[in-house]
């Protein structure tokens, strides 16, 4: 059923639903549009709509071929809406459940797309502070890039400003979305621009592996690896692109690059990466862990959750969007330093299991077993042999003893 958005804007069908609201397809003076409706909890917070009318002119002003452009801000009673330029085309998420990694070369394209986007956002002084697949959008009316890749844009900036106001998120609290999380958001400091060079560099990571660098499991768990653990080399990729990454990915901002340097440093690496596959590994386990950092609330499903799925929402299913935004409680120092060091979700070979999970020791444990079992087995065949020996040897030597002894001289 459609329904009207403001007096300039109308909204037909929705698109897709997310932690912050629902995506309609709508239709405007200059033809169709998307319309982001936050929710009706946050249509009501006046210091939220306050903050919102503030960020009208930064939104509006962010202009850019790699950034869906918001063309308007819409505040009507109950309403409170970003209308979008509409992408005809799919979200980076949905493409990466269909064929769960891509080859490195359109990865890197895509990749650098997004870097374009951000370059010219930072410039302009806005953070994004919530890249993700789910925030990066493929135009499939667009030309075909290096790789066969679709014209990667980028959306929803400045959603998670919206949303983290004094009154809704406190000094000791983080919003956005763990897998994607920068060790300096973890750890309390304010958001930069380098958060996004981390979260982007994570998105990259995750397009070629298939999995995120520091996610799996309980998001107390996530957190916890982006500030004390670091990130192995995936099997395959070449050196000169894996450096790219770890730069991107050090725990201090100012090791990072900007998101200029990044594009252009992603460019040049297109020619090196044009025929070579999809890499072939496999995601670490998933390992039981605490929850040292959990809110008081429903209780939440054991098994593990997939990439932090969270929904901003206590209680609530994450919908098929999979939007992963979240607000959590930022661990103490102790708890940051409670956890292992190292790299103990080291990707591996198919087939093989990571060392330390469930299943390697459980596999160890076999093996012993047989092996011990194969040495039983020796030493009983060895024993058997030493008193057939014995016994066989006694029986033959002594008639052949008495023989002789006992023959007539000639």
């Amino acid at each position: 059923m459609a329904r009207n958005i403001g007096s300039r804007y109308t909204a037909h069908q929705i698109l897709g639903r997310g932690s912050a609201g629902t995506v309609w397809l709508g239709e405007g003076p200059e033809g169709p549009v998307a319309i982001k409706l936050l929710r009706e909890d946050l249509a009501s917070d006046q210091e939220l709509v306050g903050r919102f009318v503030q960020e009208r002119t930064a939104l509006l002003g962010l202009d850019h071929p790699r950034v869906v452009a918001v063309r308007d801000l819409v505040v009507d009673g109950n309403d409170l809406a970003l209308v979008m330029e509409l992408v005809r085309g799919t979200d980076l998420r949905t493409r990466l459940d269909r064929e769960r990694r891509l080859a490195p070369e359109a990865a890197v394209a895509i990749i650098a797309d997004v870097a374009d986007g951000l370059a010219a956002a930072h410039a302009a002084g806005v953070v994004h502070r919530d890249v993700k697949p789910e925030n990066i959008l493929l135009d499939m009316e667009g030309p075909l890039g290096p790789g066969g890749a679709h014209p990667a844009l980028l959306t929803d900036f400045g959603v998670a400003k919206l949303i983290d106001t004094p009154r809704r998120t406190k000094a000791s609290k983080i919003i956005g979305t763990p897998d994607y999380l920068a060790p300096e958001i973890v750890e309390g400091l304010p958001p930069r621009a380098a958060v996004d060079i981390y979260a982007l560099a994570t998105v990259l990571y995750e397009l070629l592996a298939g999995f995120t660098p520091f996610g799996g499991g309980h998001p107390g768990a996530v957190l916890r690896r982006h500030v004390t653990e670091t990130v192995v080399p995936l099997p395959g990729i070449p050196e000169e692109l894996w450096q790219l990454l770890v730069q991107c990915l050090a725990k201090a901002p100012a090791s990072r690059l900007r998101a200029s340097e990044l594009a252009a440093r992603l460019r040049e690496q297109l020619p090196m990466l044009a025929g070579i596959p999809p890499l072939d590994v496999d995601e670490p386990d998933a390992e039981p862990t605490e929850r040292p950092y959990e809110e008081p609330g429903p209780s939440a499903p054991e098994e593990p959750r997939r990439r932090g799925a969270v929904p901003l929402v206590p209680g609530a299913v994450p919908d098929s969007n999979r939007d992963t935004h979240t607000s959590m409680r930022v661990p103490g120092p102790d708890e940051l330093a409670g956890g292992a060091r190292g790299t103990a979700r080291a990707p591996r070979s198919p087939g093989q299991r990571r060392p330390g999970s469930a299943r390697h020791k459980a596999e160890a444990v076999r093996k012993r077993r047989i092996t011990l079992g194969v040495v039983a087995v020796l030493v009983v065949a060895v024993v058997g042999v030493g008193g057939w020996l014995v016994l066989g040897g006694g029986g033959d030597e002594a008639p052949r003893d008495s023989q002789r002894t006992t023959s007539p001289a000639p």
